[in-house]
């Protein structure tokens, strides 16, 4: 485990990658298009990145009604997440819920310790207290990757969910693990439900968005 004050996972830096830039720049421009009037937040990567392709009919089903934000960019690390949260894209918003899924390229880009990637989510989770005061938090359990159970992958990812569930008070930030609904009896992810044990395709965003439903209009009433 790396000094954890020191860790690449807390220290905030942008990506250098013009797709990622111009996003960002996006992103701003289409909050303040918004009006700052954003009731439910989404923070994350290529998961939650996807609502905007893959998962699109289902986000505007379950979504396009409650004034959404959707901030996942493919590829991120908790220190990237991080960098934006400082750089504009929450500033002036004040969202009833705002849903964090992040964490998983820390464990597969760099292959870091459970410790150094909880220690990156706990970092994001303060920053968008420190920002958002007033809006509750759903923070979501990183999904199985790999297709076993056994594989070292899903190992490191139920490490880290160990660890990331501590963080939820039941008061202003709340813990969901949905990683039973992408999985068989015996705990496999098939490539019908990620192609490529990571990414869902569209019938999960589906599974997804009916799994964490409850729970999202408990905490937006």
């Amino acid at each position: 485990m790396t000094d954890l004050k020191k860790a690449l996972s807390v220290t905030p830096v942008a990506r250098t990658e013009p797709w990622w830039q111009e996003r960002h720049l996006q992103k701003l421009d289409e909050k303040k298009a918004f009006n700052d009037d954003v009731d439910l937040l989404f923070l994350g990567d290529s998961i939650t990145h996807s609502w905007e392709d893959t998962g699109a009919a289902t986000w505007n089903k379950h979504y396009a009604h409650l004034k959404p934000l959707n901030l996942g960019f493919s590829g991120d690390c908790t220190e990237h997440l991080l960098w934006r949260l400082q750089n504009g894209e929450i500033d002036n918003l004040a969202p009833k819920l705002t849903v964090i899924l992040i964490g998983t390229n820390n464990a597969g880009h760099r292959v870091e310790s459970p410790e150094d990637t909880a220690a990156g989510v706990k970092a994001v989770l303060d920053e968008v207290r420190s920002r958002l005061p007033n809006s509750k938090i759903l923070l979501l359990a990183t999904f199985p990757r790999s297709k076993s159970k056994n594989a070292p992958m899903r190992k490191r990812v139920n490490a880290i969910n160990d660890l990331v569930q501590r963080f939820a008070d039941n008061e202003n930030v709340f813990w969901l693990n949905i990683g039973q609904v992408f999985l068989t009896e015996d705990g496999t992810v098939l490539d019908t439900v990620m192609p490529d044990f990571l990414h869902l395709t569209s019938e999960q965003y589906q599974v997804w968005a009916e799994a964490m439903q409850s729970t999202i209009t408990r905490l937006m009433r």
